[in-house]
């Protein structure tokens, strides 16, 4: 099987920056997609970022400029790094990733999430 983690989450004023990473570990093959999706109390869950395994990007319009998603292949682990915080940002974040494991056939992992609070 495969697991996601996720870390970097906390509480951090307007303005201010975060670093998420998630590391996927367990009897990986290969992964495609990785990305971030974040859910805010009453709303449903959206996607914030993505990167495919040739490093191609894809952001919400509301984060672009801000936020930037990378990874390392070798270390199995994606990447959000947050600038310029705003509280309409508070959510928590889940990590997906897109994963051929052995044994398994081609699915979608998440993460538990982690909590992002960013105060005015």
């Amino acid at each position: 099987q495969v697991q996601l983690v996720e870390s970097g989450g906390g509480l951090v004023q307007a303005g201010g920056s975060l670093r998420l990473s998630c590391a996927a570990s367990g009897s990986i093959v290969m992964i495609n997609t990785m990305g971030w999706y974040r859910q805010a109390p009453g709303k449903q869950r959206e996607l914030v970022a993505s990167i495919t395994s040739m490093q191609n990007t894809n952001y919400a319009d509301s984060v672009k400029g801000r936020f930037t998603i990378s990874r390392d292949n070798a270390k199995n682990t994606v990447y959000l790094q947050m600038n310029s915080l705003k509280p309409e940002d508070t959510a928590i974040y889940y990590c997906n990733a897109d994963v051929l494991a052995r044994g398994f056939r081609r699915m979608a992992y998440w993460g538990k999430g982690t909590q992002v609070t960013v105060s005015s």
